[in-house]
């Protein structure tokens, strides 16, 4: 029997990985991360979807990043809209090594789980400037964990290339377009009570500018 994780934070991404994985593996399960982000709808809406398509969620919780209050992701009080405090070519929403941090955490919860495959939502085609979004760093990061636990654990990236309006394509093709436009959330600014064409979120913030854009671009073609 094949088995999957998905690294799920029940976004735009996330969730057509989460279709995508459920059409190719025998089992799957979801792990979201609740990281002190201001965003908190999102764990929310994570549990919602996983329960909507049968699948098992955990959510794994740690302070770490709250402690670090590196990003405005997290400290309120900065502009999300603007560059990164200490890292002034970086967006302010950028978090200090999270994604090195969640993969790696969700590599050790798959060893437990038995589970083989590890499937990320990271996209470098539209992927905000966030430098561990790129191919050459989770391949790295696959294989040093990989040779640190003495496992063959493979990742799955099936969105490293698309565009946001290509994503909402493969949605489509998987089954759960109408589930994201419904219940996924993108929100940088935690907003899931305006809703939209293309989803719910304040339509301002990085996150629902890249996915309105995307919704065009994909409506163009329909």
């Amino acid at each position: 029997m094949s088995s999957a994780l998905v690294v799920f934070s029940g976004g735009q991404d996330s969730t057509t990985c989460l279709g995508w994985a459920k059409n190719r593996f025998d089992r799957v399960e979801t792990l979201t991360f609740d990281y002190g982000q201001k965003h908190r709808v999102e764990i929310y809406q994570a549990k919602k979807i996983a329960t909507l398509l049968d699948v098992e969620n955990f959510v794994l919780k740690f302070d770490a990043f709250s402690q670090l209050a590196d990003s405005a992701l997290i400290d309120g009080s900065l502009d999300i809209s603007s560059a990164h405090s200490h890292k002034p070519n970086l967006p302010a929403s950028f978090v200090p090594n999270r994604n090195a941090v969640f993969f790696t955490l969700a590599h050790a919860y798959a060893q437990k789980k038995g589970i083989d495959n590890i499937i990320t939502g990271i996209n470098q085609t539209d992927y905000s400037g966030y430098p561990d979004c790129r191919l050459e760093f989770i391949e790295a990061l696959e294989l040093a964990l990989n040779l640190g636990s003495e496992s063959n654990i493979k990742f799955h990236y099936p969105l490293i290339h698309l565009s946001k309006a290509q994503t909402f394509e493969m949605s489509e093709q998987e089954g759960v377009l109408e589930l994201i436009i419904d219940e996924s959330h993108t929100c940088y600014n935690g907003n899931h009570n305006t809703k939209n064409e293309w989803g719910y979120g304040c339509g301002e913030c990085p996150a629902c500018i890249l996915r309105a854009k995307g919704w065009q671009e994909y409506n163009k073609k329909h």
